[in-house]
């Protein structure tokens, strides 16, 4: 019923992949000890200095053709970089929307015109993406989006609204989801995306702050933008397949589990040697979850980096695993907050962002970042549904 298309025959790390996990993890620790940015629990920082670091070390766009700013190396080494990352809360906001879902978006629907302009730069760290998905009203559901795109001599004038975009405000351009043909009573119809410059003339964007006063998130006001026909990705109305094909990208990988992570390590080392068998239950059952978790989400990974073309084109055909990937993202935001849970239970600290201990200071971050983990990429509600149609079947 689900993982049934997944492969999980090949799930150890070569040689190379563990070369280059000691490889990244010596590059994070010396950058932390320099003090050249501060983990942080949730959201991933935006450092445009630290994405040029990793870009010189080819770790961007690293499964990538050549010929595009790649380097052509495996998606397990790709993964291992992933989870280095997220292990030590690293500032990759500049680079991750981009490396995640935009390139290989591009390279598998893009025309050749937007994958020289685009690929290239963003391997090299200098250009930044959003992901112009979510409008007010809208929720998760995406085939519920009102903003619009209508035929003008040379492209196309866009009008509308998208929130909770992040980065725009330091992002280039963004990926953005349009209906460009009237409703047809099928939703799923008539949605185009299109890479819309973020310096356009019409795009406002407005800051959405956080509690603590983070500015993460946007809203983006779209107003008579003009967008020329080569800045369409792929066909004209097929926007659903290829958008459902990227949240695949984005929903079943590591930061959908690991975005606690170091609190969770934090933890361990807290308690130390001194832990009861109560906190050691608590601490084997999220390890032992922690590596269902990955599993699943190495399986994902590699399943879906067949069908993303390299030199050689595709090797397989592209299974449809956007069910596995609600499930994985699902359990695994949810399992983020049972570390955060477990922090709050098993030691008696004041959470402070501030505290130069960083398992109080991760412990603040993660309870700030809690509510929005089971709605970024989906709601729970949304994934849920996408879960039950595949054990129900649809409804009539």
């Amino acid at each position: 019923m689900f993982f049934d298309t997944v492969d999980f025959s090949d799930l150890e790390l070569p040689a190379a992949a563990r070369a280059l996990r000691k490889e990244v993890r010596a590059f994070l620790q010396e950058e932390a000890r320099a003090g050249t940015y501060t983990p942080q629990v949730g959201h991933a920082e935006f450092s445009a200095d630290f994405t040029r670091k990793v870009a010189v070390r080819g770790w961007i766009g690293m499964t990538w053709p050549k010929r595009y700013g790649g380097q052509e190396r495996s998606y397990l080494e790709r993964f291992v970089v992933t989870e280095e990352m997220l292990a030590a809360a690293a500032p990759c906001a500049a680079h991750w929307f981009a490396d995640r879902q935009i390139g290989p978006g591009l390279l598998r629907y893009g025309s050749e015109k937007l994958k020289q302009k685009y690929l290239p730069a963003i391997a090299r760290g200098k250009c930044y993406f959003a992901l112009g998905m979510s409008e007010p009203n809208s929720g998760s559901d995406l085939a519920s989006v009102k903003t619009r795109a209508e035929r003008v001599p040379g492209g196309w004038r866009v009008n509308g609204q998208k929130v909770w975009t992040s980065w725009a405000h330091k992002a280039h351009a963004f990926f953005v989801l349009c209906r460009t043909s009237p409703d047809t009573g099928n939703r799923h119809e008539g949605l185009s995306q299109l890479v819309v410059e973020l310096n356009a003339p019409g795009v406002t964007v407005r800051p959405i702050l956080l509690m603590n006063g983070f500015h993460h998130f946007n809203e983006v006001f779209l107003d008579n933008v003009f967008v020329p026909d080569d800045m369409v990705v792929g066909e004209v109305g097929q926007g659903w397949k290829q958008i459902t094909s990227e949240l695949a990208l984005e929903r079943s990988g590591p930061e959908r589990y690991m975005i606690t992570f170091p609190l969770l390590v934090e933890l361990i080392r807290r308690l130390g040697k001194t832990a009861d068998a109560r906190a050691l239950e608590h601490i084997g059952k999220l390890t032992a979850r922690f590596w269902a978790l990955r599993r699943m989400s190495l399986g994902i990974a590699l399943t879906l980096e067949r069908s993303i073309p390299g030199e050689g084109g595709a090797k397989h055909a592209t299974p449809d695993l956007a069910t596995e990937a609600a499930l994985l993202k699902d359990v695994g935001t949810f399992y983020e907050r049972e570390i955060t849970d477990a922090a709050r239970l098993l030691v008696g600290v004041e959470p402070d962002p501030d505290a130069p201990d960083a398992f109080v200071r991760h412990l603040a971050d993660a309870i700030v970042f809690s509510p929005i983990s089971t709605i970024r990429g989906g709601t729970t509600q949304v994934l849920r549904t996408l879960i039950a149609r595949r054990l129900l079947g649809p409804r009539t």
